[in-house]
């Protein structure tokens, strides 16, 4: 009876948290987009003109890199998936990983989407355990797409606002140096931003550019957290499948 009573306190507690939590993630759209808005001020100073140039070049910075990872996710992905997982539709696969989708975009980490990933993959994809759970892990720490297509289009759209040319083979480097950083980012929030200090330094760039981008980082890393669980799960199906544990 005594133990009945602590493990209600304990689920009611739980309960209480999950609803904090709830709430948070319903209001992180305002708290974003208020940190946004007061870190382009404060950059931008009291200069209107600056101000402009300044919003103008995070508004065209961050499409491309929102197209980049939307086709990725919504067209590379799905086109993989319906290519070499004969048993799937990508509609089922998108429609499969949409929660995991969602909690990524909220939590911007890959480690804390971890779960709900697992879940998805073997309830609405039809992954087996044993794939999943030797996969999805490794993924969440080395499989970082959504980080290296953010990192490349970063460093050379930071280049263009300062007028540097860089020549193709630079622009290589910059590719596989943002590769090989993605690959040893922290699944945790913003740690590409850190990364790009070394793609930045790899071809000849100032760091201390990254804090033209603070602004609008937090928005762009909820949404190449999506494009990493998404790449995640898509390696998770295409394992099962070859090894016959997809039951789709």
């Amino acid at each position: 009876e005594q133990k009945g009573t602590v493990i209600r306190a304990v689920d009611a507690m739980n309960e209480v948290f999950v609803q904090m939590v709830w709430v948070v993630m319903k209001a992180m759209p305002v708290f974003v987009f208020a940190l946004m808005a007061g870190q382009i001020v404060k950059a931008a100073g009291s200069d209107p003109e600056h101000f402009q140039q300044l919003l103008t070049f995070l508004l065209r910075y961050s499409a491309v890199v929102i197209l980049g990872l939307g086709i990725m996710a919504f067209l590379v992905y799905p086109t993989i998936i319906a290519l070499f997982v004969k048993k799937m539709t990508w509609r089922k696969f998108m429609s499969g990983m949409r929660d995991a989708q969602i909690t990524a975009f909220s939590t911007s980490s890959s480690v804390a989407t971890l779960p709900v990933t697992m879940k998805c993959v073997e309830e609405k994809l039809g992954v087996s355990e044993r794939s999943s759970s030797f996969v999805l892990p490794i993924g969440a720490t080395v499989n970082m797409d959504g980080t290296s297509l953010y990192q490349a289009i970063a460093v050379v759209a930071l280049a263009q606002f300062h007028m540097v040319d860089l020549s193709i083979a630079q622009q290589m480097v910059i590719v596989l140096t943002a590769t090989l950083a993605s690959i040893g980012a922290a699944a945790v929030p913003s740690a590409g931003l850190v990364l790009m200090i070394i793609v930045l330094e790899s071809v000849g760039l100032n760091p201390a550019w990254i804090a033209l981008i603070f602004p609008v980082d937090r928005i762009l890393d909820m949404c190449r957290t999506v494009v990493n669980v998404t790449g995640d799960g898509t390696v998770c199906t295409l394992v099962a499948s070859s090894e016959g544990e997809l039951n789709a």
